[in-house]
């Protein structure tokens, strides 16, 4: 055998027996060192179904039930039972109009759309917080009662933001009777109605925002092209027109305050 490998051979062995030997004293001496360093207990959870001890321990856990559903719930009431809709679409609609691809970014126009939702819908939730939550926290009206007087007023904004021809089909296609008053109105048929006028308002605030800027985009390109400039994009050279004339009447006032003004809130 060569030299070389019997001093690995040699090497390796020392390496081994020096490594079985720390780990020996390691565990003789272990016990010692941990005699008096206290042992951190492993907590364990329990899940399981119990009696309970009065009807009160029942409701508690109920509460915690409805409240988790309606968490899971809350971005579809907001998006489907508010202002955010209309709101949302029409900012979007202004940045494609202006060209400007993905600037403002989608989170500024959401953040902006949630907060003008908020604002929008102030009178709605202090009502429902009034006359629906405060009641039921203070235990002077039971869930359901509560129940009614939080629909009551999301029914009379979106009913008031709804048009009659949209309410109109989906009691059609539903085959339910004809409501005889605003408050036979299910919300199985008010919500998709109210979500489809929405969206026909918001487009046609697109189509309104769309027109000045198309008309600056086709200025510009019939200068171009009488110019013999047909190589270059008339979009490089309209942009600077659309956000100069974009801030000069400032447009992001008029657009907020149109769009505010553009819901009905009689509570």
């Amino acid at each position: 055998m060569p030299e070389f490998i019997k001093k690995i051979s040699v090497n390796n062995k020392s390496i081994i027996a020096a490594v079985m030997a720390l780990f020996f004293i390691f565990a003789i001496a272990l016990p010692c060192f941990g005699a008096d360093i206290p042992i951190m207990p492993i907590p364990s959870i329990k899940i399981g179904v119990e009696k309970a001890q009065n009807t009160d321990q029942v409701a508690v856990a109920l509460e915690i039930i409805a409240l988790l559903t309606i968490l899971s719930l809350a971005p579809s009431i907001v998006i489907l039972m508010t202002s955010f809709t209309r709101v949302a679409v029409a900012l979007h609609f202004l940045r494609q109009a202006i060209g400007t691809q993905s600037s403002p970014p989608n989170q500024v126009l959401i953040g902006l759309a949630m907060f003008m939702t908020f604002f929008i819908m102030k009178p709605v939730w202090d009502d429902v917080y009034k006359n629906a939550l405060t009641p039921y926290l203070d235990s002077k009206i039971t869930y359901k009662e509560a129940l009614v007087n939080a629909e009551k007023p999301m029914k009379k904004f979106m009913l008031a933001n709804t048009r009659e021809k949209d309410l109109a089909l989906f009691i059609k296609l539903g085959k339910f009777e004809r409501p005889q008053t605003k408050d036979d109105v299910s919300l199985t048929t008010l919500i998709p109605a109210f979500v489809i006028s929405e969206l026909k308002t918001a487009f046609i605030i697109g189509f309104i925002l769309y027109v000045p800027f198309l008309i600056i985009d086709m200025v510009v390109a019939s200068v171009l092209l009488a110019m013999g400039m047909m190589m270059l994009p008339p979009v490089m050279i309209s942009l600077p027109f659309k956000l100069i004339l974009f801030v000069l009447a400032d447009g992001w006032n008029i657009l907020a305050g149109s769009l505010i003004k553009s819901f009905v809130v009689n509570l």
